[in-house]
């Protein structure tokens, strides 16, 4: 193997060679958030920047994205960001990132399509966006060569990477399935794939998600064919939830639709926002006359109507979550509605899922769902294909990406099992800095890595202290001590009065908010004067009494807020 790609022997190595530097910000033992950093010399590039969904730990972020300190520190060597896709997951950290390393980004034209809106939504200007197509190639800096492959997805406009470094080629995957029925009618480039093998692959970063899955991923055509039965049995209305990025499956139910003679409504701002982006560059064709508003509904029948909503991941304030729950101002789930939840639970997101189905189905709507009729296919290839890519890739060094712990486990033990060395196959974690050369892979050390949390408008303003502060109000609640002090005397003039938020209902626990009244007012008769430079103390002194005077009487620990009021 070595003498076919022409890799120097051991000796012959120089201890002072450049060495290529791979560097995940993110992907790795975890679902999304992907971003990995190539740098050679002075060249750094990016692939990817994705985002991923809060977990149920995080109460009020309504985003994560990666740590990019290293990024930041090295903006001067930062050449460009290249995008394997347009799922949330690769590009939705693009507006939070490029905002402060405005770089270059290239990528198909769908995803810079739906990274200019992102960036136009949060006011982000100036970032050159270049669109390329499968069969072309870039040159970043004076390192990096970066090729272009087809690659089949769950999104149109999905590519392989085949970047050439003084070292060696580094092919990263993306996201890919080995799909040979395509929507599109394009499939992926695997004759490339193998000339790259045949010329010699140094490093294989590949897709994890399904490896522990055998066989092969179905086609996406599976899921027309299902459509089309299920919307010939429906009576009323047919209510599809699915991603909104997922545009040859939207594709799917129009046609569907448009056999049944159903006009076409979407709900939800992602699920707009995507499509209209899709049909202005032709990736998602709707027929003149078959898209009607939303407040269009009432001025048709229920069996004339199909509705493409978000919410197959049982978000809260999603268009399917709004309709189960009757909170939705345009439309509300009946008994005759077919309610098809096109999508498989991202981890962590199961118990959402399962609780908007559950509504769904009290509704008395017919739901169908992954486990009833096979309405969704993973995006994902199973172990087959990522044998073939293996073997057609044929790597010296191997490192499995985009996946949790346990994907990156069995993929490592998948690459072992088709004859890869042991020490040429490395899991390794976010933040870890691996140098590789043409006969060597091995971790140096780290960068600062982890977690960036978006709040509103607020970038990484909520750390762990305010985390923690959340969900103890959201255990046990809030109480608040006031005291108003006199400006001259520094006697206390009135209180203490206590307020409770979440914590118990005042007008029926006189006898603890008493209880807690002279808790806190023992604490003040013991300063007597209080000067305000013991103001601090005070306070201190006042929720520590309270507190344990309410543990003691129902052991529950609020958050205790002692204000103190000069007048």
């Amino acid at each position: 193997m070595a003498a076919k790609r022409g890799h120097q022997g051991k000796g012959q190595r120089r201890e002072d060679e450049k060495r290529l530097r791979i560097i995940p910000l993110g992907g790795l033992g975890e679902i999304g958030k992907n971003m990995t950093v190539l740098e050679y010399g002075e060249d750094i590039m990016v692939v990817d920047m994705g985002s991923v969904f809060p977990r149920e730990d995080m109460p009020g972020v309504d985003l994560v994205i990666p740590d990019v300190t290293y990024l930041t520190k090295n903006a001067s060597r930062v050449r460009a960001f290249v995008i394997t896709h347009g799922h949330e997951d690769h590009i939705g950290a693009s507006p939070y990132i490029l905002r402060n390393l405005p770089c270059p980004v290239y990528g198909t034209r769908l995803t810079l399509a739906l990274i200019e809106h992102k960036l136009k939504e949060h006011h982000v200007n100036g970032i050159p966006l270049n669109v390329v197509k499968p069969g072309d190639s870039i040159r970043i800096g004076e390192s990096f060569e970066v090729e272009f492959l087809k690659a089949s997805h769950s999104i149109a406009g999905a590519v392989m990477l085949a970047i050439k470094t003084p070292v060696g080629t580094v092919i990263h995957t993306g996201d890919f399935k080995v799909d040979y029925t395509p929507i599109d009618g394009k499939i992926m480039d695997l004759g490339r794939l193998g000339e790259l093998g045949r010329e010699g692959v140094l490093l294989l970063l590949a897709d994890s998600t399904n490896v522990e899955r055998p066989g092969y991923t179905m086609s996406e055509r599976t899921v027309g064919e299902t459509f089309v039965n299920l919307f010939g049995r429906a009576e009323g209305r047919v209510i599809v939830a699915m991603f909104a990025s997922n545009v040859h499956r939207i594709q799917q139910v129009v046609d569907a639709a448009v056999r049944y003679n159903r006009k076409v409504c979407l709900i939800g701002r992602s699920m707009v926002n995507v499509s209209k982006v899709a049909i202005q560059l032709g990736e998602l064709r709707i027929p003149e006359g078959r898209l009607v508003a939303v407040d269009d509904l009432d001025r048709y029948d229920d069996d004339e109507l199909v509705v493409i909503t978000t919410g197959s991941q049982g978000e809260p304030m999603s268009g399917l979550a709004r309709m189960a729950f009757a909170e939705h101002k345009k439309l509300e789930i009946k008994g005759t509605d077919m309610v098809i939840v096109s999508a498989t639970p991202i981890p962590g997101n199961e118990k959402s899922v399962s609780r908007v189905i559950n509504q769904l189905v009290r509704t008395g709507a017919n739901v169908i769902y992954e486990a009833i009729e096979e309405v969704h296919v993973s995006g994902h290839a199973c172990q087959e294909e990522l044998k073939l890519i293996h073997a057609l890739a044929d790597p010296r060094f191997f490192i499995p990406v985009h996946g949790e712990y346990r994907h990156l486990h069995h993929h490592a033990n998948l690459a072992l099992s088709m004859g890869m060395d042991q020490d040429h196959v490395r899991i390794v974690d976010t933040g870890d800095i691996v140098e590789v050369s043409p006969n060597r892979l091995s971790v140096v050390g780290s960068v600062p890595s982890g977690e960036v949390l978006i709040d509103g408008l607020g970038v990484g303003d909520v750390g762990a202290v305010v985390l923690r502060d959340r969900k103890h109000l959201s255990q046990d609640g809030l109480l608040v001590v006031i005291m108003a002090v006199e400006h001259d005397s520094g006697m206390v003039v009135s209180g203490p009065d206590i307020i409770s938020r979440g914590f118990v209902y005042m007008r029926e626990a006189d006898q603890l908010v008493e209880g807690t009244r002279a808790a806190a007012r023992s604490v003040l008769q013991s300063f007597g004067r209080i000067d305000p430079s013991d103001w601090n103390r005070v306070k201190n002194d006042v929720r520590d009494t309270v507190q344990k005077y309410i543990y003691d009487q129902i052991k529950r620990s609020p958050m205790i807020l002692p204000v103190i009021v000069e007048v």
